[in-house]
């Protein structure tokens, strides 16, 4: 019998992002959007992560977004739930309404529909944001060439490094 529903890599990483983040002292947040509760879950597969994970959301529709996050209607009108502005926005709102350190944010299109020209299936955008920093990061990447369920695993690798210390 396995020890993990999920892929060793993902593991491996949860526990540096657990380990690494208790030796630091910092608690994290998560709002997430394509994972659908992924990194949270990735992170509670270890031992000790209730010492570092403060609390995660799930926010997939633009109304939740809005209702437990704090995203503004007109980001989501002007940019999209898929956009810099949207996760920048999701990240701060998470920090905001959780006791933890940091704060990651993920959206994305995950396929196999709703892309276009402009966010085709694969796109992905992530925020950190750091308590006591003023502003956050955000960066768009795209992971072309897999499907729904390759899009997914890459946002949440991306997603532990961006939680590490």
């Amino acid at each position: 019998m396995p020890d993990s529903l999920l892929p060793p890599d993902i593991v491996a990483l949860a526990r540096r992002v657990v380990e690494e983040n208790a030796r630091a002292g910092r608690r994290i947040s998560l709002a997430e959007s394509c994972t659908g509760g992924l990194v949270a879950g990735a992170i509670t597969e270890i031992p000790g992560s209730s010492d570092v994970l403060d609390r995660s959301y799930v926010t997939y529709s633009n109304a939740a977004k809005q209702a437990d996050l704090g995203v503004e209607g007109d980001i989501l009108d002007a940019f999209g739930a898929v956009s810099v502005a949207c996760v920048y926005a999701m990240a701060r709102g998470a920090l905001e309404r959780s006791g933890a350190d940091v704060a990651v944010a993920i959206s994305g299109i995950a396929g196999p529909g709703g892309g276009s020209e402009m966010k085709p299936v694969g796109t992905v955008v992530f925020a950190r944001a750091i308590r006591g920093e003023e502003r956050a990061t955000a960066e768009e990447r795209l992971f072309a060439d897999t499907d729904r369920g390759g899009v997914r695993r890459q946002a949440v690798l991306c997603a532990l490094e961006l939680l590490l210390p």
